[in-house]
């Protein structure tokens, strides 16, 4: 089969760029797995995918690898970028990391004359941040005016409004996927683990609106992205187009693991901002980022995760094949398979 074309995949070790890289080479590309020097390289052998050492934090030390690559194998025909933090020991630290670091690439992809013919960036739901708690209507990527309430949030805007900036002198689509799980990723499966354990613990008392998206439909996003005519700087919300309860990916892990009984609690809204203070103060003296803090507090907090996946249906062709139930199936199978359960 010919090639489609060199495709870079920035965060290739962590859990959405692992498994970019893995289907995307299947599908044709010629894929280089972009990571940092000290990143590991587990499970990226299976992929196919050659490495490509690239320091986002450092814009002099980039731009000798970009010069360095493009010297020696030629800039590439597209970019899939999904390197960035979700957790953090201080708040700058997203800035710096998830705008930061993509403004340095985009900006020097420039400077070296390596734009790309699209450059896809994997944004996320949580640029919107409450803008719906009262009516419950689903974000929309055409009609709603982002307006994040996390350090997280902000960083991807920050980003997505720097791409923005740039129009047609850098083609770029964002995708901002709502909450993703699937094979290797690690918040879930702890929530996985809990109930395996015969403990479902949720936030808040008041129901909430969920929506989720398994990691091969954001895959199956970004390789239409790379391709679809729409104009620069587009964005589009993903989930596998369904709303659920609080309880139904817990219900959901239950049945798969076979636990039997669940204990189900449910904490108010002050015991969880309570415990996520002291998590958070906990991870600065341990000097290691923890999963539950203040910025991810306000992530749990929300009530509504509604969103409108109909421009990305209509615009890539986008159609989600992983309803919750077949993606957590396939998830809670991987964990099996490797151990982790």
């Amino acid at each position: 089969m010919a090639s489609k074309g060199s495709l870079l995949v920035t965060g290739a070790s962590g859990f959405i760029g692992h498994r970019l890289t893995l289907l995307l080479a299947r599908e044709g590309y010629d894929v280089w797995a972009g990571v940092r020097a000290s990143s590991s390289r587990d499970g990226l052998e299976e992929t196919g995918a050659r490495l490509c050492v690239l320091d986002l934090d450092s814009p002099a030390r980039l731009r000798d690898q970009l010069r360095r690559h493009k010297a020696e194998a030629g800039a590439w025909d597209y970019v899939v970028h999904a390197a960035g933090v979700t957790k953090a020991l201080r708040r700058e630290d997203f800035d710096r990391v998830n705008y930061g670091g993509t403004a340095a690439l985009v900006s020097l992809l420039r400077e070296e004359g390596m734009v790309p013919r699209r450059f896809v960036f994997l944004s996320s739901l949580s640029v919107y941040g409450p803008l719906h708690e009262r009516d419950g209507l689903p974000f929309s990527s055409t009609a709603d005016r982002p307006a994040p309430n996390t350090a997280y949030g902000r960083s991807k805007l920050r980003a997505e409004e720097f791409l923005r900036r740039l129009g047609e002198e850098f083609p770029s689509v964002i995708l901002r996927p709502t909450g993703v799980y699937g094979p290797r990723e690690k918040d879930y499966y702890l929530m996985a683990r809990s109930v395996q354990r015969h403990v479902d613990v949720g936030a808040g008392l008041r129901p909430q609106v969920l929506t989720f998206v398994y990691a091969d439909d954001v895959v199956q996003a970004a390789g239409r992205a790379l391709t679809a005519q729409v104009p620069s700087a587009s964005a589009y919300d993903l989930s596998d187009g369904g709303e659920y309860t609080s309880s139904d990916f817990s219900r959901l892990l239950r049945r798969e693991l076979g636990s039997g009984f669940l204990l189900r609690l449910r904490l108010p809204l002050w015991l969880l901002r309570a415990a996520s203070a002291c998590a958070e103060g906990w991870s600065r003296i341990a000097g290691r980022p923890s999963t539950l803090n203040l910025d991810k507090y306000q992530i749990m907090k929300q009530r509504s995760w509604r969103c409108d996946i109909g421009p990305a249906r209509r615009d890539l062709g986008y159609s989600p094949r992983y309803p919750l139930p077949l993606g957590v199936k396939k998830t809670v199978e991987w964990y099996k398979k490797e151990g982790w359960l």
